[in-house]
């Protein structure tokens, strides 16, 4: 398996992948009208737009195996001079199997280079309590607690997971290819 940096014409496959990782990590928090629905073309629309017109500083790895996307990890800095890992993504037949770690790993140490002294953060669902875990086995401190509301007329409570620039990231433990 590979970690690489994307390009345009990798939209699609990225936007497919996205929509069936919400499928599954989401069925019981979010709609089913939401789920069933226009998810993949709103995924399309935000990931050709990402990649057509590259946000300065931000980066989109694919974690790639034969030809295969497996995976992949958004980050983008923010105005307020953090970078918000805004999407961090396996194919939901291939979690639990050191992906997300070393997608995780790599992202901490990519923002270290592409932005020192910069924090990164995210934004998870607190309902999310598989990625809630796996953000804080791999060091991300619990910093903020709201309410996300969604475009789509929906709220759920999330919290915001920080990795502190001046902290060294967690390494994850390396995994089988």
């Amino acid at each position: 398996m590979e970690i690489t940096a994307a390009v345009a014409a990798d939209a699609d496959a990225v936007a497919e992948l996205h929509t069936a990782s919400w499928r599954r990590a989401y069925a019981t928090l979010f709609p089913a009208q939401y789920l069933n629905g226009p998810l993949l073309a709103e995924r399309q629309q935000v990931w050709r737009a990402r990649l057509a017109d590259p946000v300065p500083g931000a980066a989109l790895f694919l974690a790639v195996e034969t030809g295969v996307l497996l995976g992949f990890v958004y980050l983008e800095p923010q105005p307020d001079g953090r970078v918000l890992l805004d999407n961090l993504h396996a194919r939901p037949d291939y979690t639990g199997r050191g992906l997300g770690s070393r997608l995780l790993h790599h992202a901490l140490s990519w923002a270290t280079t592409a932005h020192p002294g910069q924090d990164v953060y995210l934004e998870v669902l607190q309902g999310n309590t598989r990625a809630v875990a796996f953000y804080e086995r791999h060091g991300g401190c619990r910093t903020a607690s709201r309410v996300c509301r969604f475009d789509q007329g929906f709220e759920l409570p999330e919290f915001e997971y920080t990795w502190r620039a001046t902290a060294p990231a967690t390494t994850p433990s390396p995994v089988g290819r």
